[in-house]
């Protein structure tokens, strides 16, 4: 695959990952790292760093999207300063760890339990769970450490977390509002530090292909930032003519395909 072919294919991925987040109303990771990890399966990028790399490369558009996100729910009041500020701690520390967990991992154990992962979102988006609301007042303590749980599981899986923030912050009391986005400012340290973390782990890795900064691959970064941002709101015009039962379902038969995808 030429250089030409490669910009091209990661310019067509930003423009499918900003849809389907406009789309879907998720994350770009979920859909950012089975397309990377497709993608440069075709640039012929070594198996055993395939899935690093396209972890890592998620990681670093997720931080540049999570601060526009975070920028403009700060503008609006709808960030816990309070709780992110007590999650902050865990959330960087168990960032970095998770990343580690994926270092110490080979290519295909990461892929199996990234579809495991995907498999288990599908099911609940399925299922059309929400998070729960409650009223618990959780300590600092045992905020960092579900920050430190949210955001290990996050580094490993290039997401920015809000799966696993939004029913926690939920849970605690917050509304809805509040939960997303107090869950997008918490998803920047995560893609911060996962990110700087992916590129010190991967330094100097033999296999890497050329343009990539250990395990973040710049080309499709830039692609990915430069074309995600526009589409999205292409998917957000397209969500308003589907209705939300059929949007929840048909998201759902997409992730499972990927999930099998990468367990078959």
């Amino acid at each position: 695959m030429s250089l030409l072919e490669s910009l091209a294919g990661y310019l067509m991925l930003g423009m499918l990952a900003g849809t389907m987040a406009g789309l879907y109303g998720v994350g770009g990771g979920l859909i950012i790292v089975p397309s990377l990890a497709f993608v440069f399966g075709l640039q012929g990028v070594a198996p055993e760093v395939t899935m690093h790399l396209a972890v890592g490369t998620s990681l670093a558009t997720i931080a540049v999207t999570s601060a526009s996100s975070a920028w403009g729910h700060y503008r609006r009041g709808s960030i816990r300063r309070d709780w992110l500020l007590a999650l902050l701690p865990g959330l960087m520390f168990g960032a970095i760890a998770g990343v580690f967990v994926a270092g110490s991992l080979s290519g295909g154990r990461l892929g199996t339990l990234f579809g495991l992962f995907v498999l288990l979102v599908a099911v609940k988006m399925a299922l059309g769970r929400g998070p729960k609301p409650g009223s618990m007042a959780p300590g600092r303590a045992v905020m960092g450490l579900a920050g430190a749980v949210i955001g290990g599981v996050s580094a490993l899986f290039g997401i920015g977390g809000g799966t696993l923030s939004v029913p926690w912050l939920s849970r605690c009391g917050a509304t809805m509002i509040q939960a997303v986005g107090t869950s997008s400012a918490c998803g920047l340290p995560i893609a911060l530090f996962g990110a700087g973390t992916f590129m010190a782990v991967g330094w100097g890795n033999p296999r890497l292909p050329a343009g990539a900064i250990g395990f973040v691959m710049l080309p499709a970064f830039l692609c990915i930032v430069l074309a995600s941002v526009p589409f999205a709101r292409l998917g957000v015009l397209l969500a308003h003519r589907f209705s939300a039962r059929t949007l929840r379902l048909s998201f759902a038969v997409l992730l499972t395909a990927v999930g099998l995808k990468f367990l078959l």
